[in-house]
């Protein structure tokens, strides 16, 4: 598994920045509005092939006013992924993990882990398990066509 501290994200105003300038950024943008409600949203997507790479995006949304995104790009060296299907149980496995790591600072409002699958096409049959991998990692699934995260923002740097 990649290391989320270390490396860059990219936020298309910022440029590249770590993980702990990511934080700032979210508590910045959530301090110039603190009235206003947020979710941080995670998801992943991944580039077709072998040996594929897989952007991750972190969306943070002020609720009825657009939001920001930070995107990390993971590739991995000498691992090879012959299958969609285990290229999707990665998106979801990475979306969880840096999840995970930015629940440390922002609790609750870090709610949902949005997977690129759906009701229609091959990624139906996976459903059940990449909803119940998310929700056992205690967050709650968005599928396909509510899963911008990973279907929009992560998919434009697929």
């Amino acid at each position: 598994m990649p290391n989320f501290l270390e490396g860059y994200f990219y936020n298309p105003t910022k440029g590249n920045i770590n993980v702990s300038q990511v934080v700032e950024e979210i508590l910045g943008y959530i301090e110039q509005k603190p009235e206003k409600l947020y979710d941080i949203v995670v998801g992943c997507d991944s580039s077709s092939g072998e040996e594929p790479y897989f952007p991750v995006a972190v969306v943070v949304l002020r609720k009825g006013e657009g939001g920001r995104f930070f995107l990390k790009k993971i590739a991995y060296k000498n691992r090879k992924f012959y299958t969609w299907k285990t290229r999707i149980l990665e998106e979801v496995m990475l979306s969880c993990e840096l999840a995970l790591i930015l629940r440390e600072s922002f609790g609750d409002r870090v709610r949902y882990i949005h997977a690129d699958i759906g009701e229609s096409g091959a990624t139906k049959d996976m459903i059940k398990e990449v909803t119940g991998l998310i929700r056992g990692n205690g967050f709650e699934p968005k599928i396909k066509p509510e899963s911008f995260a990973a279907s929009s923002v992560a998919d434009r740097y697929s």
